[in-house]
């Protein structure tokens, strides 16, 4: 793609949108729109160094292509209401589902490009594994409004007879890096943890497990680094192999124990974990175990490794927390 491309990244101030962005610059691209609601101060400063051609509130996007007709030659729509723990549908279905309709009928009848953010949320209890077998995905079951949004949304496109010229819709596993410092309880463990350390004499608070099959701190998640998936998103828009819905994690799950022992170990620290009862809020829809079968983003060319846990978490730990650095 020529470097000149008019590029949109929609949620460009949010975590991954930003990351994404600044990737994007370091490849040579620097004609971006960005899309997302540029309010919050703590969002923009993700944005810090970057270059980009346009800032657009995402309310007055659709204005914004009309009045640019001919412009875009590609879409990442990253944008999305992502609290697991808010449990009002219609916030989701404006935003998740009905925004994400629009963006895909524009991209098909512009014949552009779209790669747009699914999640592993709509893997639920993991009764019907984590394969991205498109056949499968239907009968998916959610534990929450935010995953039940996604699941709408994946399901649509499948049925959809006129597509973008190319599409993928990225299921994305437990992310975790630079510039996610704005989400709050939404953060990753991570996050979570390291500032537990420097305000808690040392220690971190994990939720105990309410399951005999599994230990406290024993829940396992599949953690991707930021900077692995920000590099399959631009693999996607250069190659564009099969369109359809990939999985994006690493193949590998890991124990919030050893997250956290990794975490000490950068900072030279003693582990010192104490359990607690997960939220009842969330407990009955919690998960307790995701891991992504990778097989067909690989079969489709994709041959990058991935960060390692302890790979990933000493390059956010040394290279951004300890000074609260942005990528």
């Amino acid at each position: 793609m020529q470097k000149d491309a008019v590029i949109v990244v929609t949620g460009a101030a949010g975590f991954i949108g930003s990351v994404l962005t600044g990737h994007l610059n370091d490849l040579g691209y620097e004609q971006l729109v960005l899309v997302d609601d540029f309010s919050s101060k703590s969002k923009t400063n993700n944005l810090i160094d970057k270059k980009y051609l346009a800032k657009v509130h995402r309310d007055q996007f659709f204005d914004w292509l009309e009045e640019h007709p001919g412009k875009v030659a590609y879409v990442f729509h990253l944008g999305a209401r992502t609290d697991t723990a808010e449990f009002n549908y219609e916030i989701f279905r404006e935003l998740n589902v009905r925004y994400s309709k629009s963006i895909w009928e524009y991209c098909t009848e512009n014949g552009i490009p779209l790669v747009y953010a699914s999640s592993a949320a709509t893997y639920g209890n993991g009764e019907f594994g984590y394969d991205d077998n498109e056949a499968l995905i239907p009968q998916l079951a959610p534990l929450n409004p935010y995953g039940v949004s996604k699941q709408k949304f994946d399901v649509w496109a499948l049925e959809q007879k006129s597509t973008p010229p190319f599409w993928a819709g990225l299921k994305f596993f437990n992310v975790y890096g630079p510039n996610e410092y704005h989400k709050g309880r939404m953060a990753s463990v991570i996050l979570h943890a390291y500032q537990q350390i420097l305000k808690n004499d040392g220690e971190v608070k994990l939720f105990r497990s309410h399951k005999p099959e599994y230990a406290d701190g024993g829940q396992m998640r599949d953690f991707i680094y930021v900077k692995d998936l920000v590099k399959v998103c631009t693999w996607l828009m250069l190659q564009q192999p099969e369109n359809g819905i990939y999985n994006l994690g690493t193949g590998t799950a890991r124990t919030f124990n050893d997250l956290i022992n990794a975490l000490y170990n950068t900072l030279g620290l003693p582990t010192k974990i104490t359990y607690i009862d997960t939220p009842e809020d969330i407990r009955e829809k919690y998960q307790y175990f995701t891991e992504a079968n990778m097989k067909k983003l690989i079969d489709a060319g994709y041959k990058e490794g991935f960060y390692s846990l302890e790979e990933g978490v000493s390059d956010y730990v040394t290279q951004y927390l300890k000074e609260t650095k942005y990528h």
